[in-house]
């Protein structure tokens, strides 16, 4: 059976995820972080996607991104892994591949999980035990939405934007929701949706995308459909 393609709808938010091979390290030292954040932001512009959030751990990589077409994220990704793992495999003498799979993608609904899944990117530092806050570690955007640095990275959001008048109101109000925290229901249902590459989001919003993109976004109901018995003729008395 064919492989469902992977779920990419330009304008729209998208989480990704890719890990090391069999969860191996996929970035050593600084200069590892320092490369690729330079690529990625050369293959964002390129290919024409915003990068909203990101997060790099040793060992994989979360992104919240919008394309502005359905092949642009595809090819971010892969303009990435052909100047990345070259020099990865060349620095440290090894050879094949550095990536577990394809990457993993969900499409989301802005208004319900935007800024959630900002926040839970963002967080995945102290979830790894990598920092007691997400200001400790230096590898993601979270220093750039709080204020404390300006990353030529990210494109901020309009959902980013309408925290408050003001840089100074923006940045504290977004520090006030990664501080919150994301629920677990919420992290679950982001991470489920990921790494089966199906839509988050409303009934709604999944009718609206299904009729966009003419193919489903959400799995079918599992089992055989449910078969109406037909009335038996009645003999006669």
């Amino acid at each position: 059976m064919a492989r469902l393609s992977r779920l990419v709808i330009a304008h729209q938010q998208h989480h990704i995820m890719q890990w090391g091979n069999n969860r191996q390290n996929i970035f050593r030292d600084a200069d590892d972080y320092t490369y690729f954040l330079s690529w990625m932001a050369e293959a964002a512009r390129q290919f024409k996607v915003a990068v909203h959030a990101y997060a790099l751990l040793p060992d994989h990589l979360h992104l919240l991104a919008t394309p502005s077409d359905a092949e642009g994220l595809s090819r971010m990704m892969q303009w990435l892994g052909r100047h990345y793992v070259p020099y990865f495999n060349r620095k440290y003498k090894r050879t094949g591949t550095l990536w577990q799979g394809r990457y993993k993608a969900t499409v989301m609904e802005p208004g319900q999980y935007f800024l959630k899944c900002s926040a839970y990117i963002e967080l995945s530092p102290v979830r790894s035990g990598l920092g007691r806050e997400p200001a400790d570690y230096p590898w993601s955007s979270y220093l750039h939405h709080t204020g404390a640095r300006h990353d030529a990275l990210i494109t901020e959001h309009s959902l980013y934007w309408g925290m408050g008048n003001t840089p100074f109101q923006r940045e504290a109000a977004y520090k006030e929701l990664v501080e919150q925290g994301v629920s677990q229901k919420d992290g679950d249902a982001l991470l489920s949706a990921t790494e089966k590459g199906w839509l988050l989001g409303s009934a709604a919003f999944k009718a609206e995308m299904e009729k966009q993109t003419e193919r489903r976004v959400s799995p079918g109901k599992r089992g055989r459909p449910h078969l109406v018995k037909k009335p038996q003729p009645q003999e006669p008395a």
